[in-house]
């Protein structure tokens, strides 16, 4: 019976001999997510496709594995690419960079370990908040006390998930390095270890508070000042007070996010604001100085003969204050000619007598 041919590390993740180095990580974390065994529970083959990719990306990935590979056909010279006597090397998620981030969840959520027992820092999450505003103090700015319930460093183990007075143990199954070699056919790879999950230590008298996982919850009141001008959706960026990381990791971020009520006055536009001023069919006509409310109080602003429903005056320097950069953004008093439902005896006369003085057909254009 004839033995199939084994596939060349190229053919097993799919690119070229002469791919860039960059190529072949991108087609080994393809593969990879789309064959790890947390992803397909159960599945032999998957398993198996997994591991192959594996060593093939070990191979390809060390410069001198692939040189050799190349000139011989094997890493140790000696011919084939799943020759018996084949060593890919360990494979470690450390030694892949950000490719640890794809696994990182998978092994128990603290990272892999390095050769030497030392753990990988993580950063903690982010956290995102809301803060409700009236739109007063959206535009003059506030300090407030905002309550977050975040993950945190356990308080009474301070992190290390072991009893007050206890301390982790390096593993013994792994002696620290937080991976275990394991034979799968023609490959060597390196594992997470099972009984620390990848941390190297194991805790063999767990904090009573934590229960061992060396986090907690708490909820934390942080005060924030709230600059002025500030629009609904605004994100503010509080450093370092998000949840808190793990083997050492900086904590995370918080982003609390601005959500302003809507003005009963006035509409926003960028950095303008603008407002409805009422006036009447005369002022429009002759000319007025009426009154229009703005941020800082009341200005006058003058209307002038002839203006027309929906013109738009402009008070500079009476809208929002600018987040960026200094000053502030204009008012925009935006005219509303008010037609009476009801007129007066002598109103009427006046106006029936000033329709028949007109000459103008404002709908003539319409059938021009």
């Amino acid at each position: 019976m004839a033995t199939a041919t084994p596939k060349s590390p190229y053919e097993i993740l799919g690119v070229p001999k002469g791919a860039s180095a960059d190529e072949i990580k991108k087609a080994y974390r393809k593969l990879a997510r789309e064959y790890h065994p947390d992803r397909n529970p159960g599945d032999s083959a998957a398993e198996d496709r997994f591991k192959e990719v594996q060593g093939a990306y070990d191979l390809l990935s060390d410069p001198e594995k692939r040189k050799q590979y190349d000139a011989f056909g094997s890493a140790n010279g000696r011919g084939g690419f799943r020759g018996a006597n084949v060593n890919f090397g360990d494979f470690n998620v450390q030694d892949l960079g950000d490719l640890g981030d794809l696994f990182g969840g998978l092994f128990g959520g603290r990272g892999g370990r390095a050769g030497g027992g030392t753990s990988r820092a993580q950063r903690g999450a982010d956290v995102e908040v809301e803060v409700n505003l009236s739109f007063e103090d959206s535009l003059k700015g506030v300090e407030t006390k905002i309550p977050v319930t975040l993950e945190t460093a356990c308080s009474e183990c301070h992190g290390s998930g072991a009893k007050p007075g206890t301390a982790p143990k390096i593993c013994p199954e792994c002696n620290g390095r937080g991976v275990v070699a394991e034979s799968q056919g023609f490959f060597a790879l390196s594992q997470p270890c099972p009984r620390c999950r990848g941390n190297g230590t194991v805790i063999e008298d767990p904090c009573p508070r934590c229960s061992g996982s060396g986090r907690e919850r708490r909820t934390k009141r942080y005060t924030v000042k709230i600059p002025a001008g500030v629009k609904d959706g605004t994100r503010i960026r509080l450093k370092g007070k998000g949840e808190a990381g793990f083997a050492g990791g900086e904590a995370g971020d918080l982003y609390v996010v601005t959500r302003v009520q809507p003005s009963k006055l006035y509409e926003r536009r960028g950095n303008d604001l603008v407002v409805d001023v009422p006036v009447t069919f005369s002022e429009a006509a002759l000319g007025a100085t009426v009154e229009v409310p703005t941020p800082d109080g009341q200005v006058s602003v003058k209307v002038k003969p002839g203006t027309q429903d929906g013109t738009l005056l402009r008070v500079r320097g009476k809208g929002a204050p600018k987040l960026k950069g200094s000053g502030r953004g204009d008012l925009l008093a935006r005219v509303r000619v008010t037609v009476p439902k009801k007129l007066k005896k002598r109103e009427r006369e006046l106006l029936e007598e000033l329709q028949k003085q007109s000459h103008d057909d404002p709908r003539e254009a319409l059938f021009s």
